[in-house]
């Protein structure tokens, strides 16, 4: 069964490279689950590594330019949700759809929204928790571990600057691979 090869070979590369999930995932059924810091396109192999050898049913948003790059026959197949970041195209609406619309589901956003340094994060996962009333599962990234580390559920409250005071917050001490949180 190719599933059971994938899941095998994923398994491996994560042994390999000695990457591990640190934490309890949590039993909610719909949740956006969010990574920092992101500063390498390597967050996302090794994040989707795992996903896949744990068999992680999570969509995870990315970049449309990943698609149509030299990885894009690869990545297509993974759950990925293309976004064109260029265009006005309402996003937070339709992931809100796609949770009214969905018995199950887990949404993977990195909420810096791009590998460069930013000043401050893109707040539409929390506009999409707030609307799809979904908690916010925290995943600490750090490299010098080479952990993916589960923090605490955050549930959106009406107060967009403190609730990503306190979520920047949590990220304090983690490190990517360029730069830290």
């Amino acid at each position: 069964m190719p599933d059971s090869w994938f899941k095998r070979l994923c398994l491996w590369a994560i042994k390999l490279t000695g990457w591990r999930i640190v934490g309890t995932m949590p039993n909610e059924k719909k949740l956006i689950l969010i990574g920092a810091p992101h500063s390498s396109y390597w967050d996302g192999v090794y994040g989707l590594l795992m996903r896949q050898a744990i068999r992680l049913d999570l969509g995870v948003m990315i970049k449309r330019e990943v698609l149509n790059g030299p990885l894009g026959p690869i990545v297509r197949g993974l759950r990925l949700i293309p976004i064109d970041r260029k265009a006005a195209t309402n996003v937070v609406d339709q992931m809100v759809a796609r949770f009214a619309a969905a018995d199950t589901l887990w949404l993977g956003i990195m909420p810096e929204g791009t590998r460069k340094p930013v000043k401050h994060w893109k707040s539409g996962f929390l506009r999409i928790a707030r609307a799809a009333g979904v908690p916010i599962q925290t995943v600490f990234i750090d490299y010098p571990t080479k952990t993916f580390t589960l923090g605490p559920l955050v549930h959106a409250t009406d107060d967009t600057e403190a609730d990503m005071a306190r979520i920047r917050a949590m990220f304090v001490g983690y490190h990517g691979k360029h730069r830290d949180a």
